[in-house]
């Protein structure tokens, strides 16, 4: 095979994997969705993003001391 025919057979490799990966998180993503649509919950962040932090400055009450 010659070198040109080497890496177009492994840039279509990748194209399809790459391709399947996003099919498959796609399909688990409208999965996890629906189910949740259907047991009536609401699509807050924290359900639809479960491995998202949300880093948001927490609230103190009382005296606080600037830093």
């Amino acid at each position: 095979m010659k070198l040109s025919q080497k890496i177009a057979l492994s840039l279509a490799v990748v194209t399809a994997a790459g391709i399947v990966v996003y099919i498959a998180r796609r399909l688990n993503t409208k999965r996890m969705l629906r189910q949740i649509a259907d047991e009536g919950y609401e699509t807050a962040h924290d359900i639809l993003f479960p491995g998202k932090k949300i880093q948001a400055k927490h609230l103190q009450y009382g005296p606080v001391i600037p830093v």
